[in-house]
């Protein structure tokens, strides 16, 4: 079986090369610059506090499954979202895989959304990281299996410089070396990006080798909340959810649900 991330990542490669080309990242770095006034909210201190912890993830297509929801539009499902309980909102960026544009951010913050936001791409270069900053997100995903460890120390100390926060994602044991660069969130994917199995029994299985007291998030897989308390119950704080959603006509409603049976649970569990 092909490992599909080597081809994503291959890809993004190439893409960011011909970004650099139309738009060197010097003449991007003073755009940033002239955003960094502008303060983000904090996606860390959004999932600590909440009692959800739900990111919700606009994300119209994947590689494994081909179209989720074409025609889903940001201005109407990220805003949807924030009304309907998201601790934070996750939009993939990735054309060429997911189907996603920097400018769902961008439209995302025009529509008046203040969650935080996590720009999710497979981010391989620093360009991504102004790119990120200057469309308006509040973190930024780095994963472990694309990344040398000092790549990703690279690419973290830059992402702090731009007032980013890091979710650094790791999907197996092999990893957690990784966890020693302390980032913003400690992300574990139930998902093998190169296989596209997903097992949420990875989350459970590795929350205890991460630092007690970090923001653990637990992405994909996650169907039901039943889960959510179990994983909230092991030390997470976020829970990054897409297709759950997306699949629905309406995933602001489909979230609404969701929150509405966690509150039950927790209220039933008092």
């Amino acid at each position: 079986m092909r490992d599909i991330l080597e081809e994503i990542v291959a890809n993004k490669r190439e893409e960011i090369a011909q970004f650099h080309q139309l738009l060197p990242i010097t003449t991007l770095a003073t755009l940033t610059e002239k955003m960094l006034h502008i303060t983000v909210p904090s996606m860390r201190r959004a999932l600590m506090e909440s009692t959800t912890g739900i990111i919700a993830e606009f994300k119209r297509r994947s590689p494994s499954r081909g179209w989720i929801h074409r025609d889903a539009r940001v201005s109407e499902v990220v805003p949807a979202y924030e009304q309907s309980g998201a601790s934070a909102v996750s939009i993939l960026t990735d054309r060429s895989y997911f189907g996603g544009y920097d400018e769902h951010i961008q439209q995302a913050r025009f529509m008046g959304v203040s969650l935080p936001i996590l720009y999710k791409n497979f981010v391989v270069d620093e360009y991504q990281l102004f790119q990120a900053r200057y469309c308006g997100a509040s973190a930024v995903l780095l994963i472990a299996s694309v990344l040398t460890i000092d790549e990703c120390r690279r690419l973290m100390s830059l992402a702090h410089q731009l007032g980013l926060e890091v979710l650094l994602e790791m999907h197996a044991e092999s990893e957690l070396d990784y966890a020693a660069l302390e980032p913003d969130m400690y992300g574990i994917n139930n998902r093998h990006l190169g296989t596209f199995t997903t097992d949420v029994d990875t989350s459970f299985h590795l929350a205890e080798r991460l630092p007690h007291d970090a923001c653990k998030v637990s992405e994909s897989g996650i169907s039901s909340p039943d889960v959510i308390a179990r994983l909230r119950e092991s030390g997470y704080r976020g829970f990054l959810i897409g297709e759950t959603f997306m699949r629905e006509p309406s995933p602001g409603d489909a979230l609404a649900r969701m929150v509405g049976q966690l509150n039950n649970l927790s209220n039933n569990n008092h």
